[in-house]
């Protein structure tokens, strides 16, 4: 089946059928924990993430605190999160960047966000969408995926992905549909192991199940 407009509405109908009430999985208190918290997510389950946070965030809850944290103290932290190192030097070197570029608050721009150490466009996507209420497209695994199988789209390249379907997809269910297909994806759209027998949208995914 082609891209069309009611494909497209079929698509946004079943997900929101099934997944009525969607928000980000990353526990956080603030603009600036969820920004902390996403960078954290890299590689690693928001379950893992937000164990990890909340040691995090009861000792350094804020830029100020988290900029003057020891380097290896971090590291310690959030060693279960994956790929620490890095992680942990883009954590300090963001809280830094926000409280001595942006007064300590987190810049509500995406120009401005994708400029701190550790923030690229999906980081910065969710934290306007989830801290903010910006209506955005948020492309992870599971969007990147499913969009392909399911036709949307036949890039790899995430950034051009998220541009393609803010051009196809109603502004109003930007947001919503990035979360709706992460929950899909981990619940029936599996990258090697897709319940295709319980999938509602099987008729309509050009791969069934093999791409």
């Amino acid at each position: 089946m082609t891209l069309n407009a009611s494909k497209i509405k079929t698509i946004l109908k079943t997900l929101r059928d099934r997944y009525p009430l969607v928000k980000t999985q990353l526990e956080h208190g603030t603009p600036f924990q969820l920004l902390i918290a996403t960078i954290m997510s890299a590689q690693c389950t928001d379950n893992q993430v937000n164990k990890v946070s909340k040691k995090l965030f009861e000792k350094y809850p804020d830029p100020e605190g988290l900029s003057q944290a020891p380097l290896n103290e971090i590291k310690q932290i959030i060693y279960s999160t994956g790929f620490y190192n890095n992680k942990a030097k883009n954590i300090k070197a963001c809280s830094l960047a926000v409280l001595n570029e942006h007064q300590g608050i987190v810049p509500e721009d995406i120009d401005k966000l994708v400029k701190l150490p550790g923030v690229g466009r999906k980081t910065a996507n969710v934290v306007l969408s989830a801290a903010f209420g910006h209506q955005t497209i948020v492309v992870d695994t599971h969007v990147l995926r499913i969009s392909k199988r399911l036709g949307l789209t036949q890039n790899q390249d995430p950034v051009k992905v998220e541009y393609e379907l803010m051009g196809i997809i109603p502004r109003m269910s930007w947001s919503d549909l990035s979360l709706q297909l992460i929950y899909f994806g981990r619940e029936i759209c599996d990258a090697k192991k897709p319940l295709c027998k319980d999938c509602p949208l099987f008729k309509i995914c050009l791969t069934k199940g093999k791409g």
